[in-house]
């Protein structure tokens, strides 16, 4: 049971439309502050959906509606005028990348300098900082005026992991980060995000499973626009799931 004092994410009643289609319904969900939170489920269940309406990305999505409350650190974000301080707080990282038409350097620089932050050798150590936790700095040091643009497709999404790193949220949000990276990176990247649960909560979205159970210390499984199990990972995995359709999925009987 997370107490009040430990809860840094409160869920209630939410639900997610797409018109006339509704891709979430009835969401209750609670997030510790400072653990990992994992998400498994196949594809259309309502994952990606729900991370948007974290940080109400939905007011970009034409047709997007969401219903319900999302509390995120005593505050409901639908109540939070300032959408650049609440995106600052909530960092998010999708499938693909993104990368801004920038160089390297500016790509991670751009929220720090939104937030003031002009000396030089402060912006050098925090581009070090995070390109070395999104274990990239070793490919790209001796570049960084060149184009973030004209990295791989693995590259470019680590790059998006250090920029949303930059902006040292309280949450972050990774939708399948691994996807267009190799497992050997993978592996690195797990490795910071456990020193990173020091830091900040993470919501991770993988339909790997057992990248949930190497990661996360709770785990929530999405199917057909619903939760229909929640628990500690290692019950869930254990087979001690509330619905039999947890195990089959991560038994790989559908998915």
């Amino acid at each position: 049971m997370v107490t009040a004092a430990d809860l840094h994410l409160d869920v209630q009643g939410l639900s997610i439309h797409y018109g006339s289609k509704t891709a979430l319904q009835g969401l209750d969900l609670q997030i510790q502050r400072n653990e990992i939170f994992g998400i498994i489920g196949p594809a259309n269940a309502g994952k990606t959906s729900f991370l948007r309406a974290l940080n109400r990305m939905d007011e970009f999505v034409p047709g997007m509606r969401v219903d319900g409350n999302i509390t995120f650190a005593g505050r409901n974000v639908r109540d939070v005028r300032n959408l650049y301080a609440l995106r600052r707080m909530i960092g998010v990282v999708f499938p693909l990348p993104v990368g801004l038409p920038l160089s390297i350097y500016d790509n991670v620089a751009l929220s720090p300098r939104l937030r003031g932050i002009r000396s030089r050798a402060a912006l050098d150590e925090i581009v070090e900082r995070c390109l070395r936790r999104a274990a990239l700095w070793d490919e790209v040091k001796d570049r960084l005026q060149n184009l973030g643009s004209l990295l791989s497709g693995g590259q470019q999404q680590r790059l998006t992991i250090a920029r949303a790193l930059s902006q040292e949220p309280e949450l972050l949000l990774l939708d399948e980060f691994s996807i267009a990276v190799d497992p050997v990176t993978t592996m690195r990247i797990e490795e910071v995000l456990k020193e990173l649960r020091q830091e900040m909560t993470i919501i991770l979205v993988t339909n790997l499973v057992q990248q949930a159970r190497r990661l996360a210390s709770r785990t929530a499984m999405f199917l057909g626009g619903r939760c229909i199990d929640q628990g500690p990972t290692e019950e869930l995995f254990g087979g001690n799931g509330q619905d039999p359709r947890t195990r089959d999925y991560l038994e790989g009987r559908f998915g």
